[in-house]
């Protein structure tokens, strides 16, 4: 079997099953950056348009609880949104993992925002509530537990395989004797 056939069919052969710690991870630090970024941009935004609105140069500087709060009804924006429409953020797409219910189906919105609502818990207990990814069988943390939640791995193999041979048509060379366009 060729190395490109044999990573298609350890693809197919991942698709359903829990997702690992280390995937898990870097689709939330891919997430937090893409969060942060956005919040900055925003802010940016509306500093830009009220100095537009009013005409001076605006130096907003709101207070550290007004910030804090708006960035943490932004992360839970962020995350509860996209998990309750398609089961993943932005990272989560990149890695190609998914939040599912522990038996398999589609995440539902009240599910989705338990979800979101417990994990800061899973941080809250010095991330004691991350071990269970690494420890358990089915590899839930502490607010997937609370959540009735899993992480699976979830890209649409079949695609990609199909996609796959598509690009496996075999063109052949035009040589001398062939007329030419």
């Amino acid at each position: 079997m060729r190395p490109a056939a044999e990573g298609l069919e350890r693809a197919e052969s991942q698709q359903g099953y829990y997702a690992g710690a280390v995937t898990r991870l870097a689709a939330f630090v891919l997430d937090q950056s893409v969060a942060t970024g956005l919040f900055a941009v925003g802010t940016a935004a509306v500093a830009w348009i009220l100095s537009l609105v009013t005409g001076d140069a605006v130096s907003w500087d709101p207070p550290v609880g007004f910030t804090s709060l708006s960035y943490l009804v932004w992360l839970f924006l962020y995350y509860a949104y996209p998990w309750a429409v398609s089961g993943k953020t932005f990272g989560m797409a990149v890695l190609g993992i998914r939040v599912v219910l522990r038996d398999g189906s589609p995440l539902r919105p009240s599910n989705a925002v338990m979800r979101t609502l417990a994990l800061p818990l899973s941080f809250l207990t010095l991330g004691i509530g991350f071990v269970p990814i690494i420890t358990g069988r089915e590899r839930r943390a502490l607010h997937d537990r609370i959540a009735g939640t899993a992480v699976v791995y979830g890209w649409d193999a079949r695609g990609a395989r199909l996609r796959f041979l598509a690009r496996q048509q075999r063109v052949e060379p035009v040589t001398a004797d062939a007329p030419a366009d």
